[in-house]
């Protein structure tokens, strides 16, 4: 892809934040898909030892540099790094397009009363009609399958996976062919407790 670097032996899209977005969209428009990912210090490291991870993360379509560790180690190796994309700030910004272009958003994730209070905030803010669907994100391997039933069955746009690391990287790798109708996958980590108010964002 154009404008990817080797970051360590990990794939790096220098992508500023309005550019995330419009390849986004255009894969939307076009029935396209796009696995979106992001990288912390902390994944980076966990990576070195987690094959299975870096494995599902090297996979994904667009890798962000969520952490300004990651923007400054880049920078450090010669790297003129546009701008930090977090996934929260990301995912903000996609539900908000969502609303302005009729886009439908599945949110997966977190426990129950926490993912309903997302779909409620977003339900306020714009409109329930950008909400596709939501489930918590307490199942077994064993549920995968129904779990990715359900998600495809409301025709969702974009699905957001507030699900711990590495779980959600290599759920979203494993299941992505049968999620080909789905525009935009990507995970989220915590960012569901932020949104609900259940966490403050971390400094």
């Amino acid at each position: 892809m154009e404008n990817r670097i080797n970051f360590i032996d990990i794939p790096l899209d220098n992508l500023s934040m309005s550019e995330t977005i419009d390849k986004i969209n255009y894969a939307i428009i076009n029935n396209n898909q796009i696995h979106h990912c992001v990288i912390n210090a902390g994944k980076v490291v966990n990576m070195q030892d987690d094959k299975i991870l870096k494995e599902s993360v090297i996979n994904s379509d667009i890798i962000n540099a969520d952490g300004m560790g990651v923007v400054w180690a880049a920078r450090f190796l010669g790297y003129k790094i546009k701008e930090r994309v977090a996934g929260i700030d990301l995912m903000e910004n996609l539900v908000e397009l969502s609303h302005r272009e009729n886009y439908k958003c599945f949110f997966l994730g977190a426990k129950q009363e926490v993912v309903e209070k997302v779909v409620n905030y977003y339900t306020k803010k714009y409109s329930d009609k950008i909400i596709a669907g939501y489930r918590n994100g307490y199942f077994n391997e064993i549920d995968e399958e129904d779990v990715i039933k359900q998600i495809k069955k409301t025709k969702a746009n974009l699905l957001f996976v507030a699900i711990t690391s590495p779980k959600k990287e290599i759920f979203l790798n494993k299941y992505k062919n049968e999620l080909n109708e789905v525009s935009l996958i990507m995970g989220v980590g915590g960012s569901f407790d932020v949104i609900s108010g259940i966490s403050k964002r971390a400094p």
